[in-house]
């Protein structure tokens, strides 16, 4: 790649909002550069099986969705690069991203580097991540239908994904490693008066059983006051302990929100100091903490996409 190049516009992150806008920005014959990030495909690329985005009625693989996703950009002309930004200056135009030995000049930047679930990190968790573990009770709850279940968390967020699931589980265990929970008094009490709930408190999980099988059959659980362990038979373990938007590098040149999310206006429009920064978008989970779907993602990576193709034709190639 010539080293004086400038792109007309380059993705950060390559999940459904990232590919997504790579698709319609390819088509509009600006041959983005996508750079893939530390988590290539996102979110779904650890999920198995997706029965809720339009136009699969037999459900997708989340892998298999991301990968035809990709052919599809690079069809029509993306560029996709197994790479990661080391820092980034937007106070020029052309904007630079530095890649570590290389720097790269772009007319318009869409970041869709998304927002990490945040995980126990068991090694035992970690293996089984789409098999029975999962951060998502929206995408998954299906599956733990007539099934004892438990979400760890005690905030809001534990609460709301609790009761969403007794709509399918035979039991929810919520897991609190505190002895106080963190949720809102109204959704507590919400989800204590649910007779299918019922609450461990001061709990931490220690194993997930079922590595072998491939299959979630209980979690080992130690309570941290008595110091009692056993085994809690459970089909699935839903995590509800929040996500980690991979925004820092953005940290004073863009605002960011108290978690650390990018702030956006009219959808993907990305702001300092409350004003509009022209020629920086943001979409998909980097900018939105409220819903965080697949189908979410990849409509404000079209937004994003569409913003980008009005701006250089406004301000020029």
């Amino acid at each position: 790649m010539p080293e004086n190049i400038t792109h007309d516009t380059v993705i950060l992150g390559s999940g459904c909002a990232g590919l997504t806008a790579a698709i319609y920005t390819a088509r509009a014959n600006l041959k983005p550069l996508v750079l893939e990030g530390h988590e290539p495909g996102g979110q779904l690329s650890i999920t198995t099986l997706v029965e809720n985005f339009p136009g699969w009625p037999e459900g997708v693989q989340g892998p298999d969705l991301i990968e035809n996703m990709k052919k599809q950009s690079i069809r029509f002309g993306a560029e996709l690069r197994l790479a990661h930004l080391s820092s980034i200056d937007l106070t020029k135009r052309p904007f630079a991203l530095n890649l570590g030995k290389e720097t790269i000049h772009t007319r318009t930047l869409i970041i869709a580097s998304g927002a990490s679930a945040r995980w126990l990190n068991l090694p035992s968790e970690q293996a089984l991540i789409g098999h029975g573990v999962t951060s998502c009770a929206t995408c998954d709850g299906f599956f733990a239908s007539g099934k004892e279940i438990a979400v760890i968390g005690g905030g809001d967020t534990a609460m709301e994904e609790a009761l969403f699931l007794t709509r399918f589980a035979s039991k929810v265990t919520i897991i609190n490693r505190s002895e106080k929970f963190r949720a809102s008094k109204i959704m507590l009490d919400r989800a204590i008066a649910h007779p299918k709930v019922q609450f461990l408190s001061s709990t931490v999980v220690e194993e997930v059983l079922g590595v072998e099988e491939k299959d979630v059959k209980g979690l080992r659980v130690k309570n941290k006051v008595s110091g009692q362990a056993y085994v809690l038979p459970v089909a699935f373990m839903f995590l509800a302990i929040g996500h980690i938007p991979n925004a820092e590098a953005f940290r004073g040149m863009l605002d960011l929100d108290p978690e650390g999310y990018i702030q956006t206006r009219n959808n993907v429009f990305t702001t300092l100091n409350g004003e509009i920064i022209p020629g920086v978008f943001a979409c998909g989970d980097i900018q939105d903490r409220r819903y965080r779907q697949a189908i979410t993602a990849a409509g404000s990576g079209c937004m994003a996409a569409l913003e980008v193709e009005k701006y250089l034709e406004e301000y020029g190639r």
